[in-house]
């Protein structure tokens, strides 16, 4: 089976180099196609992919990823659906085109799956979920699901769940980089060095997403393992607690809730 990447920017090149490394899939059966040709060669001589200078030769891939800006769906999908053939399967990776719009504008489409990574996909880690068109099989489900496996997880939602996907994994990245980087400035005024803090924090919200993950307790019955009886970590609790902690990521979420219905 050859993957055809039509845009070959940062997530596309994540999930590029997330393939390459996996054994399922073969360097030379994934064809990039970019309008700046630099993007390609780039992508050829670092992990030796099919490069493609121009749309027929990428849309002979037998899956089509559209991995360029939502912005540019306009004018890239008339030219992609005039060289789409039966049984091929299209993703879209593009923020805010639901797949009505794709069926829409895409009419030989026959399989058309909806994914959303998150920016950890540069480090094999990302958070994703995808939605597929009523006559998707599960055999090209389950071909995404290996797919974006190779850039970290991923999970099937209804795509009226998007939305919501977006605030709890595409944009809390950005707020967990703010809180382990707040914890690093809070070190570096108590005296610790600010490289040294960085590492210190980033090592324990992993450990901790871990331990969330893989003890099957509850987040609040893992805090009151770490607050003993008149220590000090109920003391920064209740602090965070008085401080409105909680409402206030509350009110983060429902804001990137807010914008994404306004964009849509």
């Amino acid at each position: 089976m050859k993957y055809g990447f039509i845009g070959l920017g940062n997530m596309a090149t994540a999930i590029i180099k997330g393939m390459v490394q996996n054994n399922h899939f073969t360097a030379a059966d994934i064809l990039g196609f970019n309008r700046s040709f630099d993007k390609t060669k780039n992508l050829v001589d670092t992990y030796q992919i099919t490069g493609c200078t121009t749309l027929e030769e990428v849309m002979k891939a037998d899956v089509i990823i559209l991995a360029v800006q939502p912005q540019s769906f306009a004018e890239l999908l008339p030219k992609v659906n005039e060289h789409l053939f039966p049984n091929q399967t299209v993703i879209s990776i593009a923020a805010g085109k639901s797949i009505n719009y794709l069926e829409a504008n895409l009419s030989k489409a026959t399989t058309i799956i909806r994914v959303m990574p998150n920016i950890n996909a540069i480090v094999g880690a990302s958070t994703t979920c995808f939605s597929a068109s009523k006559n998707a099989t599960n055999e090209a489900k389950e071909m995404v699901i290996t797919l974006f496996q190779t850039i970290g997880s991923i999970v099937e939602l209804p795509e009226e769940q998007f939305t919501i996907f977006s605030a709890i994994a595409g944009a809390s990245p950005a707020f967990s980089y703010m809180y382990i980087d707040t914890l690093a400035r809070a070190a570096v005024r108590a005296g610790m060095d600010k490289k040294q803090a960085l590492q210190i924090a980033s090592s324990a919200v992993l450990g901790s997403a871990k331990m969330v993950m893989e003890s099957h307790e509850h987040p609040w019955e893992l805090v009151d393992q770490v607050c003993s009886p008149g220590g000090t970590t109920i003391e920064g609790v209740t602090s965070l607690q008085n401080d409105q902690f909680e409402s206030t990521i509350f009110d983060a979420v429902n804001a990137v809730i807010k914008k994404d219905h306004s964009l849509a």
